[in-house]
Order: C-alpha cells, then sequence, then structure tokens
C-alpha cells in the first residue's frame, strides 16, 4: 500500500477536544504570572554554584614569542605561519582568511 508522506498525520489524541475560547474560559480569563521569590540583599556573591569555588586557584600562561617563521596579520591580529601570508603592504602583512 502507498504512503503520502506529505499528507498530514494526526490521531485522535492530537486533535483538540475543545475550542481556544473555552479552554481560555476555563483558565479564569486572567493571566497567570510566576512570582520569584528574590531577597533585595541577595548579591552574585550569595550564590553557591556546585564546584564553582575558583578562589583558591590561580591562572598560570605561558606566553611564547612570536617565531621567525610567524607572523601577526594586520587585520585580525592573528599570530600565522608565514605559508597563510596573502598580501603585504607597506610592511603590514595580511593572512589569507582576512584577504580571502
Amino acid at each position: 500500500m502507498a504512503t503520502d508522506y506529505d499528507a498530514p498525520r494526526k490521531t485522535e489524541e492530537e486533535t483538540p477536544s475543545e475550542s481556544l475560547e473555552a479552554l481560555q474560559a476555563s483558565r479564569g480569563g486572567g493571566a497567570q504570572t510566576a512570582v520569584i521569590d528574590v531577597d533585595e540583599n541577595d548579591t552574585a556573591e550569595g550564590i553557591d554554584l556546585p564546584g564553582a569555588d575558583l578562589s583558591g586557584e590561580e591562572l598560570t600562561v605561558i606566553v611564547v614569542p612570536e617565531q621567525s617563521d610567524e607572523f601577526t596579520c594586520s587585520s585580525c591580529f592573528l599570530v600565522r605561519h608565514r605559508s597563510q601570508v596573502a598580501r603585504e603592504k607597506n610592511g603590514m602583512k595580511y593572512c589569507r582568511d582576512c584577504e580571502g
């Protein structure tokens, strides 16, 4: 038997048994709003996230200077390999991504 996959499929569970007006009337006609209990004295420091205590951590980063086979693109300021040079104008070098 051939099946028309483009035809809308509806089951009895999906078809609404009541109209939109009947659903709105059953809700009481008023808009429902959520009530959030917020203390005015709460600050971001008062919120504790599990595993997020990084106060004792120290960030250590080793900065490697630009190597002889690298250049800094004058447009995006990323350090690229010399093979990525697309254009050099007035001593400024531009990478292939910025020129492409």
